[in-house]
């Protein structure tokens, strides 16, 4: 059984963010695939069982299962496409507890149909903003995470969590944003998500799911492009439409593994 490491939302080896690829010939059960998620070590490990003419795809973490990963999807369709598992000009559907996602090519940027999920403002809990050790401008919620909007890049950047405190904030992960500095995109962000076994995830597509409708509306364009600046940073490019979110990005294998007889 052979599993990819790809770098997601970038181009160059080494940047964006790496996620695991398994492609499963059966289902497997979830221990199993936490298992291997723990062993792999990286913020996802995607595993992919196909179905007819659609894949079943699930994401772990190196300690949880999760609802919804974008750069895990990018590098799963990637991988589908690279490997000539998927023809070049077929779209693949993939079917999540997020419910039906798509990806399709548009020459070297693989296009992502996800859901919205907006956030709505909340007052933050009293641990949060002592955690990030910032001044919000604007706190809000969504189902998986809490959004904090600051009032530059370099705050953005300069960040440095107590992620023992951010762990005990009741939620997925954090997103913390704010309007770009640089002409060369619109707005930043990083996410730190502790309380499920990721201190700083290097680029997130999920979290795009609420940064998107929240800019677009803002900033008053479409579509956007967004870069997200953790130490391995990462490029996408984003718009919402209805109830859809579109995340484009690209995506370098680095690693091709066989796990053993022993351990498959």
């Amino acid at each position: 059984m052979t599993i990819y490491q790809v770098d997601a939302f970038t181009d160059k080896p080494f940047t964006g963010n790496p996620a695991g690829v398994c492609i499963l010939p059966e289902p497997r059960d979830e221990t199993w695939m936490q298992l291997v998620a723990a062993e792999m070590n990286l913020s996802e490990t995607a595993f992919i069982v196909e179905q007819g003419h659609v894949y079943n795809l699930r994401w772990f973490t190196p300690s949880i299962e999760v609802d919804l990963c974008g750069h895990a999807t990018l590098a799963s369709a990637h991988i589908l496409w690279e490997t000539g598992v998927v023809a070049d000009d077929r779209i693949i559907q993939f079917n999540s507890k997020s419910g039906v996602l798509k990806a399709g090519r548009d020459g070297d940027w693989i296009d992502l149909d996800f859901p919205v999920e907006p956030a709505r403002e909340v007052q933050p809990p009293r641990e949060l903003p002592t955690a990030l050790d910032v001044k919000p401008l604007w706190v809000g919620r969504n189902r998986l995470d809490y959004m904090v909007e600051v009032d530059s890049e370099k705050a953005v950047r300069d960040m440095h969590p107590n992620f023992g405190m951010l762990a005990e904030v009741p939620c997925r992960g954090v997103i913390v944003t704010s309007r770009a500095h640089s002409h060369d995109y619109d707005f930043v962000s990083r996410f730190f998500a502790p309380a499920s076994g990721i201190d700083e995830d290097p680029v997130t597509g999920s979290a795009h799911c609420c940064l998107t409708p929240y800019w677009q509306e803002k900033l008053g364009k479409k579509p956007l492009v967004a870069r997200q600046v953790s130490k391995r940073e990462g490029l996408l490019r984003v718009s919402v439409k209805h109830d859809r979110t579109f995340i484009a990005g690209r995506a370098v294998t680095v690693l091709r593994c066989e796990l053993l007889e022993t351990c498959a």
